[in-house]
């Protein structure tokens, strides 16, 4: 099958959507398929007003339309909202062509934590943008229960998966601070409520990895923390498995695969009892949740670390990807792509 996946995300971003982005292609070029991706690569861009590390594509109908045309896609799938999403969007339901989308990042409560929007307004957006589509990828029941209370009835599930040879128990000494170590790593972002993890008095030492643009904020206001900058997979594997607990205070995100990474490293998860570790941890004994950070974090560090790589060993990219191939909605060969978006 050719399989044309759209997204606004990609490198040099470094997160979860990019990260599950390029293992399904991965995933599935080994299963046979042609996979092409339109993302923000060779397109002119401006930075994301309050998130720069962000870029929007300007203008890019026109574009996004012709590589549509030009790859003949069986099937379609937009990953994500921003202004590719919006032009390959626009394509299909101009052209009458099925498509999938996946809601991968709860935009609606980023907006209301950067600037005060009432979650109303934009989640009125993501209905819009969703409802043409014949599958609506969420990463968990919470989520998919999310969407579907917000009035889209097209929501199936599309888990996630982690890399075990990668990301396994090792001998690490990365991290050279007092024990025990606390790790938190992700965007060091407002909507990340990383401030609620940094905070708190915990014995040992603290660690950050990653960046983002409230990093010289929290720079300033956590001097003790040690900080690292972005990793790539290799090195964070080994930072992971060094750090005895690993503390993840976001309230907002849809899954969260650093969860996995850490947990694959054999470190357990601290983190509130929110959709994203309710989801992954599930019932096992891999994690701490409380509604006192303090608390789980201290609870994590009574958990064996091999509990914690079994639990992860349960998460598969191929299952996912198979999942992936399942909610795909195939463009017939009646369906001739033959209007370009001026």
């Amino acid at each position: 099958m050719k399989i044309m996946i759209i997204t606004d995300a990609w490198d040099p971003q470094v997160n979860g959507v990019v990260r599950t982005l390029k293992q399904t292609r991965n995933e599935l070029i080994a299963m046979g398929h042609e996979v092409e991706l339109i993302t923000p690569r060779g397109f002119k861009s401006i930075p994301c007003p309050t998130y720069p590390d962000i870029a929007l594509s300007l203008f890019p109908g026109r574009e996004v339309s012709r590589r549509i045309k030009e790859f003949a896609p069986d099937a379609i799938h937009i990953a994500t909202e921003g202004p590719l999403g919006l032009s390959a969007r626009a394509y299909a339901v101009k052209n009458q062509l099925p498509f999938s989308t996946a809601y991968h990042t709860r935009f609606p409560e980023y907006v209301k934590a950067r600037i005060g929007m009432p979650l109303s307004i934009t989640y009125a957006f993501i209905r819009w943008f969703h409802s043409p589509s014949l599958a609506v990828m969420a990463p968990t029941i919470v989520v998919k229960d999310d969407l579907e209370r917000y009035g889209l009835s097209n929501v199936v599930l599309w888990s996630r998966g982690v890399d075990l040879d990668i990301f396994k128990p090792q001998a690490s000494k990365a991290l050279n601070t007092a024990h025990p170590i606390y790790l938190y790593v992700g965007r060091v972002a407002i909507e990340k409520n990383i401030n609620a993890f940094l905070e708190i008095d915990l014995p040992g030492s603290k660690w950050v990895v990653g960046d983002g643009p409230a990093m010289a904020g929290i720079k300033e206001k956590y001097p003790e923390v040690n900080y690292l900058g972005v990793l790539q997979q290799h090195a964070l594997a080994k930072v992971y498995a060094a750090a005895d607990v690993f503390v993840f205070p976001s309230k907002t995100d849809t899954f969260g695969l650093v969860l996995l990474e850490a947990m694959a490293c054999g470190t357990p998860v601290a983190a509130y009892p929110v959709t994203g570790p309710i989801d992954v941890l599930g019932n096992s004994s891999a994690g701490a949740m409380n509604e006192d950070l303090r608390k789980a974090c201290l609870q994590a560090l009574r958990i064996p670390r091999e509990v914690a790589r079994a639990h992860a060993e349960k998460f598969s990219w191929s299952a996912a990807s198979e999942q992936f191939v399942r909610h795909l909605k195939p463009v017939t060969t009646t369906q001739v792509h033959v209007t370009a978006i001026a």
